[in-house]
Parts: structure tokens; C-alpha cells; sequence
């Protein structure tokens, strides 16, 4: 049995069988990313932290119109599969808002900062030219970050979150761009 009650490529698996968008699909794959870059920094479980990234947003195509089921129904799914309530939580918590939670844990606030961040670095990569990670400096996405009308649908204050988890948002954007760079072929960017 594995520690988290799923191994990465059960996860994987799972990813595959309720997410059929590729852009959200690959969301998941950089929120993972970070996530496990975040745990390496802060000396959490890279693996747990890392699956909670993978599912945070495993029922988002069923509950895309029904916000305030968005996380239950992965919540459901996970449960009948024996995964650790843990990674259960944080998943919740990443949409605490709509379902009447309160993030505490690290763990919750790291899944919260980290899913948001994709966005703007995704955003921030592809007003480049090359359209490439590698482009991306840690500094443009800070600036991005300020301009209220860029991404406008990127919420801000969740990736402020980081700084409730110990790290400085300069030093958060870094670690999430050097992150989502280490899969950027995968991400097409």
C-alpha cells in the first residue's frame, strides 16, 4: 500500500480518465510541479504534496458549473480509493470560498498559491514571442502580478498565500517558474 493510499501513477491514471482538456490536464501537471518543489523547500512530502497538485482539480469538468461541489466530488473519488485524508483536505481547501472552508494548514495554503500561479506564469510565457518558459524572468511575472487587467481571472490574493507558508512571493515565483520550466516540453511551452 502506498503512503498516500495512491502511487503518482494511479494518480496519473485518474487524471487521465476525468480530465479530457489538455490545457487543464497540463494545469495539473504544474501544479504537481510546484508542489513538489514547494515541499523540497519547505521539507514536507514532496510525494504527498505532489499528488494533492496532480488532483486538486479532478472533478473540475463535472463541477465546473457547480462550484460548490468542486472538490466533493474529487473528495468522494479519492476516499473510495483509500487516499489520505490529507491530501483529501487540501484539495477541499483549494476552494474553500465556495464550499464555507477556512485554509490552516500549510499543506492547504501551499495547494492554493501553487494552482493559481500556473496561470500567470502560463499567461506571463505566452505574451513572448517564443511563447517559452525559458523566457520568462521571476521578475515579469511579479510585474504581471500588479497589472490588475492581465490574467484578470488569476486570483491574486491565493497566491499571496505563499507568504502565509513562509516563502516571499519574489522568492515564490522564482521557485514556480524553475518548477514548470523542469516540464516544459510537456507543458508545450
Amino acid at each position: 500500500m502506498h503512503p498516500c493510499g495512491i502511487s503518482r501513477d494511479e494518480a496519473l491514471a485518474l487524471l487521465q480518465q476525468y480530465i479530457p482538456q489538455e490545457n487543464l490536464f497540463n494545469h495539473c501537471l504544474a501544479t504537481e510541479a510546484i508542489m513538489r518543489a514547494i515541499a523540497h523547500r519547505l521539507g514536507q512530502n514532496e510525494e504527498m504534496w505532489g499528488i494533492a497538485g496532480l488532483l486538486h482539480d479532478l472533478d473540475y469538468h463535472q463541477t465546473k458549473d457547480a462550484m460548490n461541489r468542486h472538490g466533493l466530488v474529487t473528495a468522494d473519488i479519492l476516499k473510495e480509493r483509500g487516499v489520505c485524508q490529507e491530501i483529501i483536505n487540501a484539495i477541499k481547501a483549494h476552494n474553500a470560498a465556495n464550499l464555507g472552508l477556512q485554509r490552516t494548514q500549510l499543506f492547504e495554503h501551499a495547494l492554493t498559491a501553487a494552482e493559481c500561479i500556473t496561470g500567470l506564469i502560463v499567461a506571463t510565457a505566452l505574451v513572448y514571442p517564443d511563447k517559452k518558459l525559458s523566457s520568462v524572468k521571476p521578475q515579469s511575472i511579479i510585474k504581471r502580478m500588479k497589472q490588475k487587467e492581465f490574467a484578470r481571472s488569476v486570483n491574486r490574493d491565493h497566491i499571496r498565500e505563499c507568504e502565509l507558508i513562509g516563502i516571499p512571493l519574489e522568492e515564490f515565483a522564482a521557485l514556480s517558474l524553475a518548477a514548470m520550466c523542469t516540464i516544459s516540453n510537456r507543458l508545450g511551452l
